[in-house]
């Protein structure tokens, strides 16, 4: 457990040396910065405004630029050490795959999550400052949110990066998938539906099956409740789940996905030639 921890630290530490860890800070604490200075706060859409309003456009950016720089930035974890040889170097110390890889794990899902949780609880903390009522349930739920799909990509992207040799070919399989997941939100699925005959239910199956379309689903819950802006995909959804089973399933299924994807990853990492 101490060697877990350890290569957990050395991941941290190595991810802030870098520079796509500023790059993805400045992208998120910039754009708090820019909703403050152009007034998204003080603007009324849809019925909400202050932080309510925030947190909804926070919501929009954070769908597109969270899990592809998660992706990017994680796919070439393991691949870049097995290439760069610091894997041989690193299991040449009393260090297991099993603390290797949880480790790295752990660390880098530190670095991703905090920058982009930090830069929310600071919205938070100035919209407070600024007078504005804090809705603190939607917060919570949102939090939870962000942890669900921080943590299905990071996931997506140890596996992805066990099971290719290349940090090449991690990096194109990686933005290959995020196409894949974002294109799967609506506009393959329309395709699908005006050209097949295929049952609503099972497309709407496969759009949930999408860790995605969950976490847009999930997220718009918070500020409708009744699901309008989706139609009438929000009839099944509402009498299948229920507003409050819905969004726990948003928030477990997200998590569970995510650990599978990891612990595949790691069986591959232990069966696999590592050098």
């Amino acid at each position: 457990m101490n060697t877990l921890w350890l290569v957990a630290r050395l991941d941290i530490k190595e991810s802030i040396r870098a520079k796509w860890f500023y790059i993805y800070s400045i992208v998120f604490g910039g754009l708090i910065a820019l909703f403050f200075l152009t007034g998204v706060t003080q603007s009324v859409v849809m019925g909400f405004s202050g932080l309510s309003r925030l947190l909804l456009v926070y919501i929009q950016v954070t769908i597109v630029i969270l899990p592809i720089f998660i992706l990017i930035t994680t796919v070439r974890s393991i691949a870049g050490d097995r290439e760069s040889h610091v894997l041989e170097y690193m299991l040449s110390f009393p260090v297991s795959l099993k603390s290797y890889y949880w480790g790295k794990l752990l660390g880098r899902f530190v670095t991703v999550f905090f920058p982009v949780f930090v830069a929310m609880i600071i919205g938070v903390i100035w919209g407070i400052v600024k007078g504005a009522a804090v809705p603190w349930e939607m917060l919570l739920l949102y939090s939870a949110l962000l942890f669900a799909l921080t943590w299905v990509f990071l996931g997506i992207a140890f596996f992805i990066s066990t099971l290719v040799k290349s940090q090449d070919i991690a990096l194109g399989t990686a933005f290959f998938v995020w196409i894949i997941l974002l294109a799967f939100i609506d506009i393959i699925l329309i395709g699908v539906m005006m050209q097949s005959n295929v049952s609503e239910e099972i497309i709407i199956f496969s759009a949930l099956a999408n860790p995605l379309e969950t976490f847009r689903i999930g997220a718009i819950s918070l500020f409708d409740p009744e699901l309008t802006v989706i139609g009438p995909t929000a009839y099944y959804i509402l009498d299948a789940f229920g507003k409050n089973l819905f969004m726990v399933f948003s928030i477990i299924y997200p998590v569970v996905l995510g650990t599978l994807f990891a612990i595949l990853g790691y069986n591959l990492f232990k069966k696999r030639d590592l050098l």
